[in-house]
């Protein structure tokens, strides 16, 4: 598996390339945002690790050169940003996954493995139900002839739910499959985030196929 690191800080950055290498990892590391975001989007990496302040090009911007080039890529972004907020714009804006420095090395290890992880093979590219089709690379929704492209964070929302047709998924669920909080933040950013999707689906007369259920959570229902 190929690697890309794009981290300034010198220490840092030997310190990710040997620790990766040391796991059979072929690692690449850019020094600046510039040169981050060439190597990412010529070169066939299998996941980019990417620091959030870069010289150059600021790492958010890189991250959205990426995801518009290349949606299905990895990215575990590193940041001594550990805000809420923060963490919600980066993965807002792409972001596979969200390492707040200092970070343990384990924890880092484990978090690409996962995202590398593909079990039972390659997982599928596009979803259907409730009468929607979904492709995830593209993060283009279509539901009655009409076809709408989605930002980042409302695909991953959507394809949570179509994938579970039927069935009630809670609010804490969603939150840690879809933004992964391991706890509950005491936002209402699930609930704004349905509101978005419903705008989008909802067409005249026919309301998006998303289901408050009350006290529970929300479910995708057949319209």
């Amino acid at each position: 598996m190929r690697l890309l690191v794009v981290e300034d800080e010198a220490a840092i950055a030997d310190f990710l390339e040997r620790g990766l290498a040391a796991e059979g990892y072929e690692v690449t590391v850019a020094a600046d945002g510039l040169e981050g975001e060439r190597l990412a989007l010529a070169d066939g990496f299998d996941l980019v690790v990417l620091d959030r302040m870069l010289p150059g090009r600021e790492g958010i911007e890189v991250l959205g050169a990426i995801r518009d080039a290349k949606p299905a890529l990895p990215v575990i972004v590193l940041t001594a940003k550990g805000e809420v907020a923060d963490r919600v714009e980066g993965l807002d804006r792409g972001a596979t996954d969200y390492v707040t420095k200092p970070f343990a090395f384990p924890e880092l290890l484990a978090r690409v493995r996962a995202r590398l992880r593909q079990p039972g093979g390659e997982a599928p590219t596009v979803l259907e139900a409730a009468g929607m089709r979904l492709d995830l690379l593209a993060r283009r929704v279509e539901r009655d002839g009409a076809s709408v492209r989605l930002p980042e964070r409302e695909a991953e929302l959507l394809a949570y739910l179509m994938r579970r047709p039927g069935q009630v998924c809670t609010r804490a669920e969603i939150l840690a499959a879809v933004w992964r909080y391991d706890h509950d933040p005491g936002t209402n950013i699930v609930q704004v985030y349905i509101g978005y999707l419903r705008r989008r689906l909802g067409r005249l007369g026919v309301p998006a196929p998303i289901e408050t259920v009350r006290a529970a959570g929300y479910r995708l229902v057949d319209t």
